[in-house]
């Protein structure tokens, strides 16, 4: 083969191959900024908010026009309470796309968890308008309506939600509280048990045992309510009013030494709450303490001079130690701070 013709195959073969490597190189990074933000949504829904965020910027870097990317990012922001950076990013979704459902749907969560609940209201309203099927706006919907205690409502709310995605553990989770807040106790139970059945294990919602145990014990399943107490205390050892409220159920269920060793513990992370010495006299006089036991309650009076169980209870004591008049005059006292059981037990013990 001539040199020159030989020369110039070679040439030519270069620039066809360096046209396809870069065609190639194109084809790889020209939906970059897609691949990011794909993997940026994967790492929210994994909660891992923080790297998200990292990720939503350099799509955004690579499209500056990403509108999808700044509504994600302000989401991210907003679980980890940058609401300032949220609304920034927000802003400049709206600038690039007027009126976007998204946004507005952001903005919303954002106003409700800032606590702006009139925005909060009226911007819901606005998406709503835009697309009624949107689970996650019943969702935040259903929240807003039972903080206004609209609580009927905010049922209607979490089975529109359930309706569009009938395993949406959050909305689950939300009906238990609210039926909790109506006094609806059996249903309460019966909505988070249902909950916690479905709920991964990976990532337990410790609120649920602990909403559920307070049902239980309006119910008087005392037993239940203490196993729901266990799991919440494993992960919260220094929750005082858990341990108030679990040693409260160890007293009905007779384990009395198990709840003052838990007010025990509940006195040594705050020794001025009088419930707790209350309800450790309570447990004391159980197991005939009741030298210990009137201290306890002398000392809750002491911290709340009109605690009226308080007096009902040091009055139990003091009639087991044989001293009617004291016990007669802490229910007097209890029946003139408006405690219903005193005038009963005065017409019992102390007319005559």
């Amino acid at each position: 083969m001539n040199p020159v013709i030989r020369l110039l195959c070679v040439v030519v073969l270069c620039w066809i191959s360096s046209e396809c490597a870069a065609r190639k190189d194109t084809s790889q990074t020209k939906n970059a900024e897609t691949d990011i933000f794909k993997a940026a949504c994967k790492l929210v829904d994994s909660a891992k908010y923080r790297d998200a965020i990292t990720l939503f910027k350099k799509a955004i870097k690579i499209k500056p026009d990403y509108t999808e990317a700044f509504n994600k990012i302000a989401f991210a922001k907003i679980k980890i309470q940058d609401f300032k950076g949220a609304e920034k990013d927000l802003q400049s979704a709206l600038k690039i796309t007027p009126d976007n459902y998204e946004s507005q749907k952001t903005f919303a969560i954002l106003y409700y968890e800032t606590k702006k609940f009139k925005e909060a209201k009226a911007t819901m309203d606005s998406a709503f308008k835009l697309n009624a099927d949107d689970h996650e706006l019943h969702y935040y919907q259903a929240r807003l309506m039972f903080d206004g205690k609209a609580y009927k409502n905010a049922l209607d709310a979490c089975n529109r939600a359930l309706d569009l995605k009938p395993k949406f553990l959050d909305v689950k989770f939300l009906k238990g509280e609210i039926r909790f807040a109506m006094k609806d106790y059996a249903y309460c139970v019966k909505e988070l048990t249902d909950a916690i059945k479905d709920m991964p294990s990976t990532s337990p919602n410790y609120d649920a045992y602990r909403t559920r145990a307070k049902a239980r014990f309006e119910l008087g399943d005392f037993k239940n309510a203490v196993n729901d107490w266990n799991v919440f205390l494993e992960a919260f050892p220094e929750d005082e009013p858990a341990l108030v409220s679990r040693g409260a159920c160890k007293i009905e269920i007779r384990d009395n030494s198990g709840a003052i060793a838990d007010f025990d513990a509940a006195i040594k992370l705050n020794p001025k709450n009088p419930v707790s010495y209350n309800y450790r006299g309570v447990a004391k006089g159980e197991n005939k303490q009741f030298v210990e036991a009137l201290k306890d309650f002398d000392y809750s009076i002491k911290l709340k001079y009109d605690y009226a169980g308080a007096f009902v209870n040091r009055a139990a004591i003091k009639f087991a130690s044989k001293d009617r008049r004291g016990a007669c005059d802490d229910l007097n006292k209890a029946d003139s701070l408006g405690d219903e059981m005193a005038i009963r037990l005065i017409e019992t013990y102390c007319k005559h």
